[in-house]
């Protein structure tokens, strides 16, 4: 079988298992997700989806559901789509419409990481062990125990053996925070609700550039490790700015992965003018024109909405649009 993720406009993801030569629409509704349809004959064009990356055949259609410009763009119909590998869909959708929602898992606490004053790193294994997937990047609600509340985190890694681990702000007297700095302990139960985001890493055709704003190191580090088991043909250079030197955390990690991965370069950058830091600044002051290729990049950008908006009047300032620009934008202080 394939697995294929279906990625819905309300940032919902969903996965499906599609059998050999099995249509991705008939997939879909055998597992109940309703992807729009008026027809099953590649002639209404209501199932029109676009392939993000994996490969596929297409049965027969006719022009007014899909044109030529369309298919050659990895527009797909649905109903004439059948899988030749994993792949993942945005569909133009919602996930209530295609009556669906977020999947809830269990899982347990495995341990808990005091990576510096300001971050804390935690992993948690879900059961049974392969009740999640997810696209690096994306993140979860995770319930906090010994309360009806939850925090939002993206994955800070892929799974493995049914672990995935977190990065987070540790923010004094937060509700999270609290729990995990002094009660948390192995075996807590919790809850992960997910996965949720447009933030995921898209198949790779150019140079990528990777943004990194304090603990929006985070969903990099998933896609990193993705990049490790799938190798790139292009270059991947990181710019992680930090505030604080203590904010300056898994540089190990970082060294470790540029050395498994043929192509990926890092730089680290302290904003802090008293730290002793060799690169201090943000990121748009350490971002080489080297690493923007004239455009013919795919930009990653997780990080506080004002890095959002001066990396973008960067751009404006140098005259470059880069072929992709992929950002999520969070503040330290609520969820992330």
């Amino acid at each position: 079988m394939n697995r294929i993720a279906l990625n819905f406009e309300d940032g919902i993801t969903r996965f499906i298992d599609v059998r050999p030569d099995e249509l991705v629409a008939d997939a879909a509704y055998r597992l109940g997700l309703n992807i729009p349809m008026d027809c099953r004959d590649g002639a209404c064009g209501t199932c029109k989806c676009q392939c993000e990356s994996g490969e596929y055949s297409l049965g027969g259609y006719i022009d007014d559901a899909m044109t030529e410009e369309e298919a050659a763009q990895g527009f797909v119909l649905t109903c004439q789509m059948k899988a030749k590998s994993d792949c993942v869909i945005r569909i133009p959708a919602s996930s209530a419409v295609c009556k669906t929602k977020p999947a809830t898992v269990a899982a347990t606490m495995v341990d808990v990481r005091q990576l510096s004053p300001s971050t804390i790193g935690f992993s948690v294994r879900t059961e049974p062990a392969n009740a999640l997937r997810y696209l690096p990047g994306q993140y979860v609600n995770v319930s906090v125990p010994g309360s009806a509340q939850t925090r939002s985190y993206s994955f800070s890694s892929t799974i493995k053996n049914g672990v995935a681990d977190f990065l987070v702000r540790n923010i004094p007297g937060g509700l999270m925070s609290t729990y995990l700095a002094s009660q948390a302990k192995a075996g807590d139960a919790l809850t992960l609700t997910g996965p949720i985001g447009s933030f995921y890493l898209r198949a790779v055709t150019r140079p990528l550039l990777f943004l990194a704003g304090g603990t929006g190191l985070a969903p990099f580090l998933a896609m990193l490790e993705h990049l490790e088991a799938n190798i790139p043909t292009h270059p991947v250079h990181m710019i992680y700015g930090v505030t604080n030197d203590a904010d300056l955390v898994e540089v190990a990690a970082l060294e470790g992965l540029a050395k498994r991965i043929p192509g990926f370069t890092f730089t680290t950058v302290v904003a802090d003018p008293a730290s002793r830091h060799e690169r201090k600044g943000y990121v748009t002051h350490h971002m080489p024109d080297s690493a923007l290729f004239g455009g013919d990049v795919d930009v990653y950008l997780c990080g506080p909405p004002p890095m959002v908006d001066a990396v973008r009047a960067y751009f404006a300032e140098k005259n470059i649009s880069p072929a992709s620009f992929h950002f999520e934008k969070f503040n330290p202080s609520e969820s992330k």
